[in-house]
């Protein structure tokens, strides 16, 4: 009696074992289902911004110019700008020899243009303005080196941009002491791919972050302009924007989901203290995959190498989700098909 009570119980486990794996299968399958219709929905747009109609009578001369330079130049009148170096100079134009300073904090706003086709130094002219007082003009390409824009979106860009690479070397240097740390204690350290938990989510968050890198490099070599309007005017939304633009937006957005997907895998697989190991681990993976693509895009080999990511990664999934369809109800080994457990030897029917 008690061994069949046993028995009935060790069939239990093995049937919600069995279908919480299945729960997971469909859970990712659902996620990728998700993620192709939406690119089918956002490939309907273009990957340039479209221009208004400037030809409306009813525009004011003011909107339209205001309009013109927004698709010209990416900014406009009243456009917010902060100043990032240490100090920069205004010209009080047409006064010589008079100048404004603006120190590094500063807020400006751009209050006029003025286009000087034989000017050897810079065609375009903006006049910025702090306050009633202070006032003055500067070169175009001066002030695209010497501001970024206020919202919160295109200084985080700008961040990003300027100080990736320290970023880097601080979680890469925290990895790897955290490593030797690991392997001084003589503990076995798990790794993305190599010797990873029981998850497609984090090679999954990988791959994405080396499609977000490639996308972000190609839309720098191959339509620049889309991007720079995009920086003076960002969203966090994929629809309105170009395609090229939706889908970079797109992957942002499933990164941060499988991102979770990933903790929540991580933290019921492995113990705290591994977790965090293995979180620095994948952080210095990411990071490795931006830089790898970022560099590899601009020679234009790194599209060979993302599709060689994209076959390793359905390789896995393939394996996760078609070849190892069981797992063992007592201890949890996935198994290609019922029966003797290779792990434990307990039947599985």
């Amino acid at each position: 009696m008690r061994n069949k009570r046993e028995h009935i119980r060790y069939h239990h486990r093995a049937a919600q074992s069995n279908t919480e794996f299945l729960k997971y299968q469909k859970r990712l399958r659902a996620t990728l289902c998700y993620s192709v219709v939406i690119a089918i929905i956002i490939s309907l747009v273009s990957c340039r911004y479209s221009r208004p109609n400037l030809d409306d009578e009813g525009i004011s001369d003011k909107t339209r110019d205001s309009l013109t330079y927004l698709y010209d130049r990416h900014y406009t009148l009243n456009t917010n700008l902060e100043v990032v170096q240490d100090s920069v100079v205004l010209a009080c134009l047409p006064v010589k020899d008079c100048y404004n300073t603006l120190y590094e904090g500063d807020r400006v706003v751009v209050a006029e243009f003025a286009i000087h086709p034989a000017d050897s130094v810079d065609s375009v002219w903006v006049k910025l303005a702090h306050s009633q007082e202070i006032q003055g003009w500067i070169g175009e390409r001066e002030m695209m080196q010497a501001f970024v824009p206020t919202d919160s979106i295109s200084q985080f860009i700008y961040l990003f941009s300027d100080t990736h690479a320290s970023y880097f070397v601080i979680i890469f240097a925290l990895f790897v002491g955290a490593w030797v740390l690991r392997l001084f204690r003589k503990k076995q350290l798990k790794m993305v791919y190599f010797n990873d938990i029981d998850s497609v989510y984090p090679l999954l968050l990988c791959l994405l972050m080396a499609f977000s890198a490639t996308l972000y490099e190609s839309i720098q070599v191959f339509v620049p302009e889309t991007w720079e309007h995009f920086y003076f005017n960002p969203t966090l939304s994929p629809f309105k924007v170009p395609f090229v633009l939706s889908v970079f937006l797109l992957s942002i957005w499933l990164f941060i989901i499988v991102l979770l997907a990933v903790l929540d895998d991580l933290f019921r697989q492995l113990s705290p203290a591994a977790a965090m190991f293995y979180l620095l681990g994948l952080a210095s993976c990411c990071i490795f995959c931006y830089f790898f693509f970022i560099l590899t895009t601009q020679i234009y080999i790194g599209y060979v190498f993302l599709v060689a990511f994209i076959w390793i990664f359905l390789k896995k999934m393939h394996t996760t989700l078609v070849v190892y369809r069981y797992r063992c109800g007592n201890c949890g080994q996935k198994l290609k098909e019922k029966g003797r457990c290779p792990s434990c030897g307990a039947i599985n029917e």
